[in-house]
């Protein structure tokens, strides 16, 4: 493994056993990237240490210490040596990662600050990488997670598994997907994809999965990622323009990713309770094993919808079933099943509802009304390559 690779996976077990020992959230989080800072410089000439992660622990730990020695010693308070004297059990072999996971994504936090400081504590990646993912000055992203870190702070987590850990897993599960989901179709900007982002994603999936690998959910979770994923290469042309699923060249799908997530949510479905991911992660398999846009087997897709709808009111999952009525029984059984959800206020601004209304007017032969709804979904959309499809797609008609 390389020496950046094995840094990227060792960062979050390396600050979880400090913030497990010592608290200080903010400080240990310093003094692990002070420790990941020497271990780039020194493990590629002195060669990779027999105990890394102890390496970097005893690193970050005595960084640590200085650290809070020095604001001791600016804040000129005796009560400080308390608040930094160890806290937790001592340092053990054991990996904090799943609970500093539970940290970042504390109900204290909004979904946005989640994302945030999941990517920054777990994902290992710098303030300006995060800042540039998402578009938005360094400055503000650095006020994000500072915001972020003091709320858990002052919410007086303790660095445990909480109490109700099977209902966060939720909000951690649904952190993960939305990281993949910024990356595999950016909601703004130059570009449809961020590869990086959607790579970690998958990284923290796979992170999970090996943590929890009995959680049919998170193995869910983790197949429909790489299914989806696997369409990637496929996705856009050379100029980086948007290429539907059903005009993509599926021999550019990536093959091995489509057998491990085929495999995975095989394995997985029969164990049951089946879930809102491992569902999702049944209808990209049967996407992905068709040879052809044809020969989808558009009828077990609607089916699998339907299951999937009396476990989620999720207004993208019934504008999904929608689009599979439509191929399935005809575009007019589409717009009718249109019809009752368009006056959801949660999709009402949506440009993704007036892209689907456009595509089944345009199956049904209404061209003119098709090229409207085509062009109000591009005025609604603030993803670049988006706009561009979409005026192409009226221009056509």
């Amino acid at each position: 493994m390389e020496v950046d690779d094995l840094l990227r996976e060792l960062a979050p077990q390396v600050l979880g056993a400090l913030v497990r020992r010592y608290g200080h959230f903010d400080t240990a989080e310093d003094a692990v990237q002070e420790a990941l800072l020497a271990a780039a410089q020194q493990w590629p000439e002195d060669g990779v240490p027999a105990s890394p992660r102890g390496w970097l622990i005893t690193v970050a730990s005595r960084r640590l210490t200085d650290l809070l020695r020095r604001e001791q010693a600016r804040q000129r308070r005796e009560d400080r040596v308390a608040q930094w004297a160890p806290q937790g059990d001592p340092v053990g072999d054991a990996d904090d990662t799943l609970v500093l996971l539970f940290l970042c994504c504390h109900p204290s936090l909004s979904p946005a600050s989640q994302i945030a400081l999941t990517l920054r504590a777990v994902g290992g990646l710098t303030t300006a990488e995060i800042a540039r993912a998402f578009l938005v000055p360094e400055a503000t992203m650095t006020r994000r997670i500072t915001r972020a870190k003091a709320s858990v702070k002052d919410s007086g987590a303790r660095f445990t598994l909480p109490a109700d850990r099977a209902e966060r897993l939720g909000a951690v599960l649904q952190v993960v997907y939305l990281i993949f989901n910024e990356g595999y179709a950016s909601t703004t900007g130059p570009h449809l994809q961020r590869v990086e982002l959607a790579a970690e994603g998958i990284r923290l999936a796979r992170m999970l999965y090996r943590l929890l690998p009995d959680d049919a959910e998170v193995a869910g979770l983790l197949a429909l990622l790489l299914l989806t994923d696997a369409r990637r290469p496929a996705r856009t042309g050379p100029l980086g323009e948007l290429v539907p699923m059903a005009e993509q060249d599926r021999s550019l799908w990536i093959p091995e990713l489509i057998r491990e997530g085929v495999d995975l949510i095989t394995a997985t479905l029969p164990r049951g309770p089946v879930g809102p991911y491992q569902l999702q992660a049944a209808i990209a398999a049967v996407h992905d094993e068709s040879p052809s846009a044809e020969e989808t087997d558009w009828p077990q897709i609607v089916a699998l919808y339907e299951v999937l709808l009396q476990l989620t009111d999720n207004p993208m999952v019934a504008l999904n079933h929608v689009v599979a009525v439509a191929m399935a029984r005809g575009p007019a059984e589409g717009l009718r099943l249109l019809s009752e959800i368009e006056h959801d206020e949660r999709l009402a601004n949506d440009h993704r509802l007036y892209a689907v209304r456009a595509h089944l007017l345009e199956l049904s032969g209404n061209l003119p009304a098709a090229q409207e709804a085509y062009e109000e979904a591009a005025r609604r959309t603030t993803s670049l390559p988006q706009q561009r499809y979409l005026h192409t797609r009226a221009g056509n008609l």
